[in-house]
C-alpha cells in the first residue's frame, strides 16, 4: 500500500497562535482517533514557528546557512501527516476531512505528495 506525505502550509505571519475553538480541538482530537484506529496513520506532528528554524542551502559546492525566521515565505510547512492507504482517492478523502475540522476563520492548505518508494 503506498504511503502519502500530507504538508500542512500556512500564513506564519497572519496566523494567530491562539486562533483555534475548543470545538476544533475535540473534532481534530475525534478525526486523529478514528485514523489512527483504521490503520491509516502512521506518524503527524506540527512543527515550530521558523523563528526557530535553520535553512540550509547547497550551492556552488559550498553550504550556506540562515537563521529564522524566513519573513520572505509567505507560506510554510507547520505540520505534517505520514498515511499509508490503498489509494491516492482515498489520501485525498483522509486529508479532506483533516481540512473540514478546521474552524471556519482559518485558512490552511494540505500539499498531498505519495512517497517515492525504493
Amino acid at each position: 500500500m503506498p504511503r502519502y506525505i500530507t504538508m500542512i502550509r500556512i500564513d506564519e505571519q497572519n496566523h494567530p497562535a491562539e486562533s483555534a475553538t475548543p470545538e476544533f480541538g475535540e473534532r481534530m482530537g475525534a478525526l486523529l482517533e478514528e485514523i489512527t484506529k483504521a490503520g491509516v496513520m502512521l506518524d503527524t506532528a506540527g512543527l515550530t514557528p521558523t523563528s526557530e528554524g535553520t535553512r540550509l542551502t547547497w550551492s556552488g559546492g559550498k553550504i550556506s546557512s540562515i537563521d529564522g525566521p524566513f519573513t520572505e515565505s509567505k507560506e510554510v510547512i507547520g505540520g505534517y501527516a505520514i498515511i499509508q492507504v490503498k489509494d491516492r482517492a482515498e489520501a485525498v478523502e483522509w486529508t479532506k476531512r483533516f481540512l473540514q475540522v478546521h474552524d471556519e476563520h482559518m485558512t490552511v492548505t494540505a500539499e498531498l505528495r505519495e512517497i517515492a518508494e525504493g
